[in-house]
């Protein structure tokens, strides 16, 4: 009988052990690169300068005139600025940002946006690929719609904000926030 009593007790109390395992609540995945994927943040600085790493291609139509900040409505501008560490333009090169943009407001002061930033900073190389809205004088969020080399597979956003908007070079703090999905390492990318 003691025999039986014993296995009763032991059948319990593992019952009981499992059950509060099964109701703990799970890991959490917030982890910087365990089972929710790793994530990577930092600012660059985009150094424009017009007529010299900035240009006019296509001239607007309508709506405001050409200043540092509009651009008639239409306008097609193209740019392949330099990235550095630091807000000064003499600090490090650490990159480029190339694309367009074209002017979408009759103030001139809203673009469609599209870049590619490559990135040779921190022991990570590669690009991220950008699309959206640009407000030329207030803060802008740009969707990572895709990333080649280090950067293959991630997601996220780059956001771009006016530092210095005088003179002929203008610069834009640009904070990249990425993440790469759980499945990143084990999907292919080219060699």
């Amino acid at each position: 009988m003691a025999a039986n009593t014993r296995s009763a007790s032991l059948l319990l109390r593992l019952t009981m052990l499992f059950s509060l395992a099964a109701a703990a609540p799970p890991r959490s995945n917030e982890t910087r690169d365990g089972g929710g994927g790793k994530t990577l943040s930092f600012t660059l600085y985009q150094q424009e300068t017009i007529n010299k790493t900035a240009y006019m291609v296509v001239d607007g139509v309508a709506g405001a005139g050409v200043s540092q900040t509009t651009t008639p409505f239409g306008t097609v501008y193209v740019f392949r600025d330099n990235l550095t560490v630091h807000a000064d333009g003499a600090s490090p090169v650490v990159g480029v940002a190339e694309g367009t943009s074209i002017t979408t407001s009759l103030d001139g002061l809203l673009s469609l946006s599209l870049a590619k930033i490559t990135i040779h900073h921190r022991g990570h190389r590669g690009s991220v690929s950008v699309l959206g809205g640009t407000h030329n004088t207030r803060q802008s969020d740009y969707p990572v719609v895709g990333g080649t080399g280090d950067f293959a597979y991630a997601l996220g956003y780059v956001r771009s904000s006016p530092v210095d908007l005088r003179g002929s070079t203008v610069t834009y703090k640009m904070e990249l926030r990425l993440y790469w999905p759980p499945y990143a390492p084990y999907a292919p990318t080219p060699q």
